[in-house]
Order: C-alpha cells, then structure tokens, then sequence
C-alpha cells in the first residue's frame, strides 16, 4: 500500500506539473502574440519541470525500491534521503541554471554544493596518481570557460550573419519552388537549417560556461590529466555537423534533455516507449502543431534508421573504403532527413508545415521506398534462410 501511495503521489506530481507548463504555453501562445517570443516565460519554466519530475522519480527509486530493481544509472541517480526545503528550492532556483539550464541531477548538484564532485572524480579518472602530476583538489575551468565563449562568439556572429540570408520560409515559397530545382532545394532546405543551429549552439554553451565559471560541471579527467567540464553539457558541435545516423545526432543535441526523456519515460514506458518519448517531447516543448508533426516524423525516421542500419550497414563493413563510402552516404541522408524532420518544428503553424509537406512529396515517396526496399529485403532473406536450412534438413541421411 505504501508503494502504490507513493507511485501515485509520483503520477500526480508528474502529471500537474507537466499539465501547469502546457496550460502556461497555451497563455503563451493563444493569448500572447502567436509565433512571437516577447513574451516567452515559458523557458525557465520548461527547465523547472525537467529538475521536479527527475527529483520526483529519483526521489521515488531511493526511497521504494530495492537495488535490484534499479538499473545502473537508476541507482546513481536515486535519493535515499529526503531533501530539505532548502535544497528543494536551491536545485529548482539556483541562478546558474534558472533562464537556460542545462538539467542537471540532484546528486550532482548536491555533490557541487557540498564540494565532493572533485575528489571521487580525481582518484578514479586520474589513474591513482595521488602524488603525481595529475593531482588537483579543485581543477580550474578558466581553459574550457574561455573555449566555450569564444564558441559562443563565433556562433552568433554566425547565426546573425546567415539566418536572414537563408530563411526556412522560402523553402515554400511558389516562386522559389516552381523555378528551382528538386534537389536544390534539398540543398537549400539543409543550408537553410546548418544556418539555424548556432543558435542553439550559442545559448546551451554559454549556459554550460556559465555552470563551469562558477565551479559545476566536473566530470573527471581525460587520460592526459587534464579535467573534463563536460557533465552537463547540452550539446558536441562536431558530433552533430558530421553525424552518420539519425540517433547519433539526436544523442549530441541537446544531450540534457534527452537524457531526462530516457529516464522519466523511456525507460519506465511498458508500452511503445519510443513513441511515448517523441510525444512527451513534444508536449514538453510547447503547443504549437509543428512540434507534434516534427515529433511524429520523428518516430517514423527513428524506425526506418534502424532498419536500415540493421539490414544495409553490415554489407559495408568488409573494408575500409567500402565503409568511408557509406559514412558519407548515411552523412548526407542524416542532414536531409533532420533538415525534413525538423522544418515543422520552425515553421510552428499547420498551414505553412502542409504546404511544406506538399512540395517535398518526392522526398516522402523516397524514403517509403528505401523502407519498403529495407524491410522487404529483410523478409525475403529470412525467407531464403529458412527455405534453405529446411532443404538442407531434407539432404541430411
């Protein structure tokens, strides 16, 4: 009885909190000026609902749940006691993370506070040289918080140098489509969106070197000694340019929030979690109809990027060049297929996503064949197979 009291206290906290964000981005939207973010409150608020949900849940698998029930990473990030008003309101309010983030856990921000997030580090990751060169009570960030601002420089100077040239709407544009064309547009689209993502670069790094400026963020030390300031980055700008796969782009952007989504609702979720994930992103993000149709795609492209790299990628792992060409492949498609996911995402309303969706039909028409082409190869092979081991059975004496 105990245990279902506290699950359902979970449930409520989980559902009125995230319930109170989207009632607030309804406000936002519907009463505020639509597509205009003057009067976006709403921001703080999205980091608030990542920090009560995770404390909710980490708070339920210490204090409910036996060790063996937790996985790994459940039990890292589980509380066993629970935390005062204090600490409540200083993980939710704490002014490094209050406007942008990034999320963090509880245990790790309570390790912060109280100075211990260095010394279990340095004895682990510094490969026990206590009295070597490597030892350092209290590593400097100076290094990676001059790094990750002049990461922010270039990135805006970036963003306010090419978002006006390439704007998303043109891509929708009559004039533009019916003279240019289809895969220009294609390279217009990706062009469109490499000119977007500075942005997004520019404010998680400048809130991941403002944690780091004020001593968060410690992740132990590489192997040549020196520190790491990485453990609640929220992106990796390279594995995201050069990313091969669906999954390793979304796994380098906004890392925080992906992993607060794998541990609130992927993990938990006993029906469909991929789906149920792309859902409570979406809800999480806001009520704009792009959103829902960026996330639904989403699903559809998750799926077919497994299978494709189920069934295709083995083929190109004979040889090294055999493999180089299917990087650059997976490459292109990988930016072409986010550029197409996401182009909702920008354009918010449901009129201009449908009319984006009607000039790139040949886009959906492709990738329905390389999945049917996928799958179907897939059931013809086990149908081989089995047709095959069932003659050889036959053959045997």
């Amino acid at each position: 009885r105990h245990i279902a009291g506290a699950f359902s206290a979970l449930l409520y906290c989980f559902i009125v909190t995230l319930g109170y964000l989207i009632l607030c981005q309804i406000t936002r939207v519907y009463v505020f000026d639509y597509g205009m973010y003057s009067a976006d409150f709403t921001g703080p608020m999205m980091v608030i609902t990542q920090k009560i949900t995770s404390m909710a849940f980490e708070i339920h698998d210490g204090l409910t749940k036996r060790e063996g029930q937790l996985t790994p990473g459940q039990k890292y990030f589980a509380i066993s006691r629970m935390p005062s008003l204090l600490e409540y309101l200083s993980y939710n309010c704490n002014f490094m993370g209050i406007l942008a983030g990034p999320t963090c856990s509880y245990n790790d921000y309570k390790a912060f506070i109280e100075g211990t997030c260095y010394q279990p580090r340095h004895q682990e990751n510094a490969n026990g040289k206590e009295n070597g060169k490597y030892k350092q009570t209290e590593p400097s960030p100076k290094n990676d918080v001059i790094s990750k601002l002049c990461t922010c420089a270039i990135s805006l100077a970036v963003y306010l140098s090419l978002y006006k040239l390439l704007p998303v709407e043109r891509s929708i544009d009559d004039d533009f489509v019916n003279s240019t064309p289809f895969h220009l547009q294609v390279v217009y689209l990706y062009l469109a969106m490499l000119a977007l993502r500075p942005k997004y670069y520019f404010v998680w790094t400048l809130a991941d070197a403002i944690n780091n400026a004020a001593g968060f963020g410690f992740n132990g030390y590489n192997k040549d000694g020196s520190p790491r300031w990485d453990l609640i980055s929220n992106l990796r700008i390279l594995d995201i340019e050069f990313a091969t796969s669906f999954k390793l782009f979304l796994d380098n952007w906004n890392i925080q929030t992906a992993l607060w989504l794998k541990r609130v609702c992927y993990e938990r979720c006993p029906i469909n979690p991929t789906a149920a994930t792309f859902l409570l992103s979406a809800m999480w993000h806001g009520v704009y109809p792009g959103y829902y149709l960026t996330f639904l795609t989403g699903i559809g492209m998750t799926m077919a990027a497994r299978a494709v790299r189920h069934n295709i990628r083995p083929y190109f792992l004979v040889s090294d060049s055999y493999k180089g060409i299917y990087d650059v492949i997976t490459w292109a498609w990988t930016q072409v297929a986010i550029s197409y996911t996401v182009a909702p995402f920008v354009l918010l309303a449901v009129g201009p996503s449908l009319k984006f969706y009607r000039y790139v039909y040949e886009l959906l028409i492709h990738c329905g064949l390389i999945i049917k082409i996928v799958w179907g190869e897939k059931n013809n092979s086990q149908f081989l197979n089995k047709n095959i081991s069932a003659l050889n059975w036959k053959k045997k004496p």
